[in-house]
């Protein structure tokens, strides 16, 4: 096991796609040991990233303290921390100090093409293109534990319009992790083709006073260079090619 991962155990190598069978991440009511040590780190930080981009909102999201993957399934626990927290933690990634879980759903059009959408130079991720998807947060949570498919539902109404109940087909989770980062993602097959689904997104940017989005795009290949992908995108594409046709 890797220095860098000393907070995740049981996994397959970085990189290699896996089906995940169940997710049972708990969210614990204390204070994330990352930010309790880096208060004043995180504070100095944020003040420049504000300074950089007045847009950024410092709310509340669940950063993972550590990760099991046994038997299928995925376990551990999480803690609320504040936006600015996950931020410095994402620019230095200290080993072992953290790790970050999210879900991507990825919408597939009925001419199997992958709906991705540009992120706004305001947010940030400015520019990179991926599946809509976003950081878990408090209203994710249930019963104690973080909903993945709750979140995914949230996030891709909120920054498309879409609803995920309108897919035809959905798959099972699958999963890959690298830089201490967890991608959970499925599959929604659509029974619009990529233009139709295009054409809402574009509808409901155009009526939000203030879209997280500035484009979608529809994807048909692996190709890693052909888009500004954060590192998790190219082989989830290939994943899903390889798997619709």
């Amino acid at each position: 096991m890797s220095k860098r991962t000393s907070n995740i155990s049981g996994w397959p190598d970085e990189g290699v796609i896996f089906p995940v069978t169940s997710i049972d991440v708990r969210v614990s009511g204390e204070p994330h040991p990352y930010f309790h040590s880096h208060t004043a780190e995180i504070a100095t930080n944020w003040e420049r990233e504000v300074a950089a981009n007045p847009a950024l909102f410092d709310g509340r999201m669940l950063l993972m303290r550590s990760l099991e993957k046994r038997d299928g399934g995925i376990s551990g626990e999480c803690h609320i921390v504040p936006f600015s927290a996950f931020l410095l933690w994402r620019k230095t990634r200290p080993a072992g100090a953290a790790l970050h879980l999210f879900g991507l759903p990825v919408i597939v059009s009925s001419d199997a093409a992958v709906i991705a959408i540009r992120m706004g130079q305001h947010t940030a991720n400015p520019g990179r293109v991926y599946c809509a998807a976003g950081s878990l947060d408090p209203d994710d949570i249930r019963g104690g534990y973080c909903d993945i498919d709750g979140n995914m539902a949230r996030e891709v109404l909120e920054e498309t319009g879409l609803s995920l109940s309108d897919a035809s087909n959905i798959s099972g989770f699958h999963g890959l992790r690298g830089q201490d980062v967890v991608t959970l993602f499925r599959a929604y097959h659509f029974a619009e083709t990529a233009a139709e689904l295009i054409a809402l997104i574009d509808a409901h940017i155009a009526a939000d006073p203030e879209p997280e989005i500035d484009a979608a795009l529809a994807i048909r290949t692996a190709n890693p260079g052909q888009h500004p992908y954060p590192p998790f995108m190219p082989p989830v594409l290939e994943w899903v090619f390889n798997t619709i046709r």
